[in-house]
């Protein structure tokens, strides 16, 4: 969670702490146009003109709900290095329609420590320091930048959405656990559009994934870079699946297995060599150049949990987590649920209010929702404000809520507490502790703690990886992690000049 007076901040997370499916209508309307791929006319869900129109909103809303990393000089060189690729594009070709030619595209880098990159129709494009952290050349990653220009280019976004006219679609990573248990829509948890919210969780088809892998290894090729320098990214893929339970993910259950496009990485590669392309870059020294010193998993100054509390030293609170519960930290809310998602407690930045009785009353004045009790209700020494209310599901069954708005810092909080009514007695005690466990964080040593960096090191002598790691490994940090990042096993041979990643804090 990050300091925002006004604001809130997906995208997808390949590996996320729990995944729910919420069942999504899709309202495109089929058109005629060009897919600037093939140069043929097909049916879309959507313009071309409505593509760029979504992709201006959906950027907004994804920039607020998971922040830029904040580094301009690799924002600088990501945007380089992507307009390299995109000029070897179908979007950049003499032969493409000018209204795909002219069209800007946007590139950006979030604050996040999950292995992802994806796109929005019109041009946007989004990688995460996790991806950037796992990567060891700049021709691995101008395939996936390749790839995901390949989405846009041949409009699968578009494509896709005329196809599912319903059907469940994975919500990832920004979602708290209750939306098909409580019925609580993405929209409202995530403070986004509906459009918005069916694009990043929209999963696309095999077929589409092939495709702009296809595109990716062209572009990548064509740039002049080793496009098979991408299969080593998918083997990182196949070892990060292994680790999370040792299969893909559900919601990349309809991507080709990262095995088979390890293989078609080299293969796609050596047909491009074939026409000619040489394919000699790979530019390791100028990448790890630029990764280095950039932040590697999860940074606590944004908020961490030790010992079942939260912590959050930016801004200088702590409350308590209930023992056994996960916790998901965005940039502008902090949700936790309990094993069996029954549970939820939903801590935000309350936008736009001026004090804790009006935190409250923004969120029960909505619709639906009746006020059973309200009052004052401080928090240890900062003023807060109190509802109990209940709302009615949309198969008519009653949800419970404690709104608890409180005053602190220059800023108003929110907590949205809530469960079914039939369990919420089962749940008010855990609702309670949280709410009246906040407090001001005064412990020095949360409030100094450091993320964990990354530090670009060129080895000395000749040995095995595991004995270049520190022998206090930084904070949640662990071996076997950090010899995927680097493309490694533990006990392969490093030689003397290799360049290695290893974590500071």
């Amino acid at each position: 969670m990050k300091q925002y007076a006004t604001s809130n901040r997906k995208f997808s997370t390949w590996f996320p702490l729990f995944l729910v499916f919420i069942l999504v209508y899709t309202s495109g309307c089929m058109t005629l146009e060009e897919n600037p791929v093939s140069g043929n006319r097909r049916a879309f869900g959507y313009t071309w003109q409505q593509e760029l129109q979504i992709g201006a909103q959906a950027d907004q809303e994804i920039v607020a709900q998971y922040g830029i990393y904040d580094d301009d000089e690799l924002t600088a060189y990501i945007n380089e290095l992507s307009e390299l690729i995109l000029a070897e594009s179908h979007m950049r070709r003499e032969d493409t329609s000018p209204q795909f030619r002219e069209a800007e595209f946007t590139f950006r880098v979030l604050n996040s420590d999950i292995v992802n990159a994806f796109a929005l129709p019109g041009g946007y494009v989004y990688f995460t320091r996790g991806l950037l952290s796992h990567m060891n050349n700049e021709a691995q990653l101008a395939v996936v930048i390749g790839h995901e220009i390949g989405h846009v280019a041949a409009r699968h976004a578009s494509q896709r959405v005329l196809q599912q006219q319903a059907g469940q679609l994975l919500l990832i990573g920004g979602a708290i656990a209750g939306q098909e248990l409580f019925g609580m829509s993405a929209e409202n948890i995530l403070n986004i559009g509906g459009t918005t919210a069916q694009l990043l969780f929209l999963s696309y088809s095999r077929d589409a994934e092939r495709e702009s892998d296809r595109l990716g290894v062209e572009y990548t090729a064509m740039a002049g870079f080793d496009a098979s320098e991408g299969a080593a990214f998918f083997r990182t893929l196949q070892r990060l699946s292994e680790r999370a339970g040792g299969s893909l993910p559900n919601h990349l259950s309809s991507h080709p297995d990262p095995g088979d496009r390890e293989q078609s990485m080299h293969q796609l590669s050596q047909q491009w060599r074939d026409q000619g392309y040489e394919q000699t870059r790979r530019n390791e020294r100028q990448y790890m150049e630029m990764i280095d010193g950039m932040v590697l998993g999860q940074n606590p100054r944004e908020g961490f949990v030790e010992n079942n509390i939260f912590y959050h030293p930016d801004l200088e609170f702590q409350y308590p987590v209930p023992a056994g519960w996960n916790v998901q930290n965005m940039a502008a809310q902090v949700a936790m649920f309990d094993n069996d998602q029954q549970g939820v407690s939903i801590f935000s930045f309350a936008r736009d209010a001026s004090s804790a009785r009006a935190a409250v009353e923004q969120f029960t004045n909505q619709e639906g929702i009746n006020v059973v009790s309200s009052g004052n209700a401080n928090l240890n020494n900062n003023t807060g404000y109190r509802a109990i209310a209940t709302a009615t599901n949309q198969d008519g069954s009653e949800l419970r809520f404690m709104v608890q708005g409180v005053e602190f810092g220059g800023q108003v909080y929110r907590f949205i507490n809530y469960s079914s009514s039939g369990r919420y007695d089962q749940y008010e005690s855990s609702f309670t502790q949280i709410v009246e466990g906040f407090r001001r964080l005064t412990d020095s040593s949360k409030l100094s703690i450091q993320p964990v960096r990354i530090q670009v090191i060129t080895a000395d002598r000749t040995g095995s990886f595991q004995s270049f790691l520190p022998s206090d490994m930084p904070m949640g940090m662990n071996p076997e992690e950090l010899a995927i990042i680097n493309q490694l096993n533990l006990n392969d041979t490093v030689t003397r000049g290799q360049r290695i990643k290893i974590p500071v804090q």
